[in-house]
């Protein structure tokens, strides 16, 4: 069965909860929904993922993470800041 739509396509088209499963892995209701609201594209789960994972040399030295991939790495962040804030380890 073909595939339709290039790959630059796909990576613009808006993320549905399935994209966004399948590449941040399973996340609270409350977290997806927050995520999904950013209406972000494939991309930027992606580029978030990528950002999350440690690989920060995909992006070139002291580039910064911007507009929605930067919201979810902050959604998705925001626990474990919070956390260190209080002192918990």
């Amino acid at each position: 069965m073909a595939q339709s739509g290039t790959s630059a396509e796909k990576h613009s088209a808006l993320a549905t909860h399935d994209d966004v499963r399948d590449v941040l892995g399973n996340l609270d209701d409350g977290k997806m929904v927050a995520i999904l609201a950013l209406k972000p594209t494939i991309g930027d789960v992606e580029e978030a993922s990528v950002w999350l994972s440690g690989d920060l040399d995909v992006f070139g030295p002291g580039r910064p993470l911007k507009g929605v991939s930067s919201q979810i790495v902050a959604l998705l962040t925001a626990d474990e800041e919070e956390e260190e804030a209080r002192g918990v380890p």
